[in-house]
């Protein structure tokens, strides 16, 4: 996610004004805070994935292939 991204959802939700730098919050406190949701929102839906391997044994093996790679795909999203 980029910085400006982020400048602009604060705003949205009110967190900060128009012009952010006057505001007296961080933007690298922002940044920072906004990475740490994001890969905690990335962990769950990981773990939903995981979680329909685990609870379909039964399932062909390319299936729960595809699902366990679905939950490192969405993992590595946060090394780009």
């Amino acid at each position: 996610m980029k910085q400006e991204d982020i400048i602009r959802m604060a705003q949205e939700c009110g967190l900060i004004g128009m012009r952010p730098h006057l505001d007296g919050i961080y933007q690298e406190a922002l940044a920072a805070f906004a990475a740490l949701v994001a890969a905690a929102e990335r962990e769950a839906c990981a773990k939903l994935c995981e979680g329909m391997e685990e609870n379909n044994l039964e399932l062909r093996y390319e299936y729960r292939r595809a699902v366990l790679n679905c939950a490192d795909a969405i993992r590595a999203r946060g090394n780009t």
